[in-house]
């Protein structure tokens, strides 16, 4: 690469670095792309970026659950009847 534009390109990976802007390569399918560039240019803008993060982690961050018992606890069992009736076995004539 020439002197000149290595400098620039340099220059310019320090300003993002400042900023905080970091470079990702993602790979999606064909008819996916639309959709994807779609959430990346339009969610910050509509919406602001701490509610578009909020959105983002409340619909796509993997879960912190600590264990089974967090897990259970942290899930949507809304409508599920969780109750049933005690068995106390059968009758056994020793």
């Amino acid at each position: 690469m020439p002197k000149n534009r290595n400098q620039a390109l340099t220059a310019y990976r320090r300003r993002m670095n400042r900023r905080g802007v970091v470079r990702l390569e993602v790979h999606v399918r064909k008819a996916d792309a639309v959709l994807v560039r779609g959430v990346v240019e339009a969610s910050p803008i509509r919406i602001g970026e701490a509610e578009a993060r909020a959105v983002l982690r409340e619909r796509f961050a993997r879960g912190t659950a600590k264990g089974l018992k967090a897990l259970l606890a942290a899930a949507p069992l809304e409508g599920i009847e969780l109750s049933r009736a005690r068995d106390l076995g059968r009758d056994v004539d020793l």
